[in-house]
């Protein structure tokens, strides 16, 4: 029998994973705003910020900060780490749900089929 896969801690965060998610439907090389994501995600800025500032130190989430009319800001994207991070993530994620899926456990499964 495998062990169950762990998840990565970094990632399972609640916010977190909804940042990552909705950074991985970008296309790579895209990015979003503070501000558009903090939109997207109905999190406070406060919030937002500390669950950005762990991805940035996991190298999952790439920032650039710029200026626009004068006004400062931040853009955000998936770093090619958090893309395959994530990946790892959801197939980790789908292991742990299968592993209790009758339909795939057939370790108590007697010969001929009958349970």
């Amino acid at each position: 029998m495998n062990p169950l896969p762990d998840l990565n801690p970094v990632i399972h965060a609640q916010g977190r994973l909804r940042v990552m998610v909705t950074l991985q439907a970008l296309p790579p090389g895209d990015q979003l705003s503070f501000s558009r994501l903090r939109e997207i995600l109905g999190m406070t800025s406060g919030n937002l910020s500390v669950h950005i500032r762990k991805l940035e130190e996991a190298e999952y989430v790439h920032s650039v900060k710029t200026y626009e009319r004068r006004s400062p800001i931040t853009y955000f994207s998936l770093t090619p780490q958090g893309r395959h991070a994530l990946e790892e993530y959801v197939q980790a994620l789908q292991a742990l749900l299968g592993a209790n899926d009758p339909d795939t456990d057939t370790a108590d499964t007697p010969p001929g089929g009958a349970r």
